[in-house]
C-alpha cells in the first residue's frame, strides 16, 4: 500500500536513561504477552539523530482493554484514538494502540477509526516519514516501512504518502511541518512545500490553542527565526497571524536599524534568544507589532514610528486574546510592548522612577527583550550595562531590589487630621517617590511632609 517494503536496521542504543530503559521494558512485556510493539515517532527519530527524546511513545497492537489487565493503573487519555496512559518503573508512558484513520471530515477528527493488527498499517497515516519509524528493543531493529531511514540520513522532511491528503486530514500538520524542518535544520521536500502553499489559508481555520501551541514550540525551540521565515515563505503567517505577516517589508531609518525592515529586525532578535521561554519568544515577535500603521516621515525624511509602543500593546493584547493566552502569560507580554522604549532613557531616570522600575517583577523579561533591541539593531548596550551596575551596586550596599512598605497611607494621613478626598492618591504617589528618592529620614518625617502638602494652598 505504501510503495515501499519493510526495512529493519540493527541499531543498539547506548542510552543512559530510566526513561528509555522503562519504555523498552514495557514493549518486551507487551511482546512476550503477543503482541506488536516498539518505541515510536519522535523518540526513535532523535535516537537515530544521536539526541536524548524528551519522552517515549509506544505503539501496540493490543487494545486499551488488553492494556489495562497488563499494566494495573492504566488510563486511557484518548478513548476514541486508542490512547491509554500506563505506568512502568514509576514512569507515565502514552501507549496508541495500532489504527487506520479514514475519511477526514473537518481537518482534524477521522470519521472513521479501526484498530489494525499491523503496526505497518499504524505508521501509514502518521504525518512524516522521520516519525513514521518504530524500534524493537529485543530484536534492537529500526522499524521502516516509508523510507524514514533515508530522509532523515538526507535531512529532508516528507509527509508519509501523499502531501495534500496529509495536511487535509489536519490543517495542523503544516505548522508542524515547518516547526520539524525548523528543528531538525531539514529541508521541505519539494512536494510537501507544494502542498504547503497551496493549502495554507486552511490553517485559519483552526482552533486558535491548537495554533498558540505550535507557534510557541517554534518561537522557543531551535532557529525560531528560521521558523518564522519559513511561515512567512508559505503563507502560513499570513493564515495565522496576519499582523506579524505585516512587518514584513516595512522601512526604518537606516542610521538606528542598519539591519532592515522591521520582520528582519523582528527575527534577529529571535535568533538572539539565548533561553528563550514563552514569554520573551511572544513579547519579541511582537514588540514592534503596531509599526505598520504608526510609520510616518517627517520634514527630514526620516521615519518614524510615534506612539508604536502604545499601539503596539493593544494590538498584541488582541492577538493574544485572540490565541487564548493565559490572563498572567497577556499581561506580562503586553506590559513588555507597552514599556519597551522606556529602556532608552533609564539613565535620565529621576531615582524613584528608576527604583520602581527595577523592583517591577516584570523587568528581568523586560530588560532581556531591551538587549535583544539593542543587539539587532545599532548594538549600542550602554542602557543595558547602566541598568546591570545599578542592580550590582545596590546589592553590594546591601539594598532590597523590592519596594520597601510605604510610610504614609491614606490611614495614616487622616489619623493626622486630614480629610481624605479625590487628591490622596496623587499626593501617596508623591510622597511615596520622594521616599523611594532618600528625601525622608524615617516615617515621622515623610507623614509630617504629607501633611504639610495637604495643607498648603493650592
Amino acid at each position: 500500500m505504501l510503495g515501499l517494503g519493510m526495512e529493519r536496521f540493527r541499531r543498539k542504543f547506548q542510552v543512559a536513561n530510566p526513561a528509555f530503559h522503562a519504555a523498552c521494558h514495557a514493549v518486551r512485556k507487551l511482546k512476550q504477552a503477543g503482541f506488536e510493539a516498539g518505541l515510536v515517532g519522535g523518540s526513535v527519530r532523535d535516537l537515530l539523530l544521536g539526541c536524548l527524546p524528551a519522552d517515549y511513545d509506544l505503539v501496540t497492537t493490543a487494545v486499551p482493554e488488553v492494556l489495562a489487565e497488563l499494566f494495573p493503573g492504566q488510563r486511557s487519555v484518548g478513548v476514541s484514538f486508542g490512547v491509554s496512559l500506563i505506568e512502568v518503573e514509576g514512569i507515565r508512558f502514552e501507549a496508541a494502540t495500532a489504527r487506520e484513520e479514514r475519511n477526514y471530515l473537518d481537518g482534524r477528527h477521522p470519521e472513521l477509526v479501526r484498530y489494525t493488527d499491523s503496526l505497518e498499517l499504524d505508521m501509514a497515516r502518521r504525518d512524516f516519514t522521520v516519525n513514521a519509524l518504530w524500534y524493537d528493543p529485543e530484536t534492537e531493529e529500526v522499524c521502516d516501512c516509508v523510507g524514514g531511514v533515508a530522509d532523515l540520513e538526507r535531512g529532508v522532511l516528507r509527509t508519509v504518502g501523499d502531501p495534500e491528503e496529509r495536511f487535509r486530514e489536519d490543517y495542523l500538520r503544516m505548522l508542524r511541518a515547518v516547526r520539524f524542518a525548523a528543528r531538525l535544520g531539514f529541508e521541505l521536500s519539494p512536494g510537501t512545500r507544494r502542498a504547503i502553499a497551496e493549502l495554507a489559508p486552511l490553517t485559519a481555520e483552526l482552533a486558535p490553542e491548537r495554533v498558540a501551541g505550535e507557534l510557541t514550540r517554534m518561537l522557543t525551540g531551535p532557529a525560531p527565526d528560521r521558523a518564522m521565515r519559513l511561515l512567512l515563505e508559505l503563507g502560513l503567517l499570513r493564515a495565522v497571524l496576519p499582523e506579524v505577516a505585516a512587518l514584513d517589508g516595512v522601512e526604518q531609518p537606516p542610521q538606528f536599524h542598519p539591519e532592515g525592515d522591521v520582520f528582519t529586525h523582528t527575527m534577529k532578535m529571535l535568533a538572539h534568544m539565548a533561553y528563550p521561554d514563552a514569554r520573551l519568544a511572544w513579547s519579541v515577535l511582537l514588540h514592534d507589532i503596531a509599526k505598520p500603521q504608526t510609520q510616518s516621515i517627517d520634514e527630514t525624511g526620516r521615519i518614524r514610528f510615534f506612539g508604536h509602543e502604545s499601539e503596539g500593546a493593544e494590538l498584541a493584547g488582541r492577538i493574544l486574546d485572540r490565541l487564548r493566552f493565559s490572563t498572567a502569560d497577556r499581561e506580562a507580554i503586553v506590559q513588555a510592548v507597552r514599556g519597551h522604549m522606556r529602556f532608552a532613557s533609564v539613565r535620565e531616570m529621576r531615582a524613584a522612577k528608576l527604583r520602581r522600575l527595577l523592583a517591577d517583577p516584570n523587568f528581568p523579561l523586560e530588560l532581556e527583550l531591551h538587549r535583544l533591541d539593542c543587539i539587532a539593531c545599532h548594538g549600542f548596550l550602554e542602557c543595558f550595562i547602566y541598568l546591570l551596575d545599578e542592580l550590582i551596586e545596590r546589592r553590594r550596599r546591601g539594598e532590597e531590589t523590592a519596594l520597601p512598605e510605604r510610610w504614609v497611607t491614606g490611614k495614616s494621613l487622616i489619623a493626622a487630621g486630614c480629610r481624605p478626598g479625590p487628591e490622596f492618591g496623587p499626593l501617596l504617589e508623591s510622597i511615596y517617590d520622594r521616599q523611594l528618592a532618600g528625601e525622608f529620614a524615617g516615617p515621622a518625617e515623610a507623614l509630617a511632609a504629607g501633611v504639610a502638602a495637604w495643607n498648603s494652598p493650592t
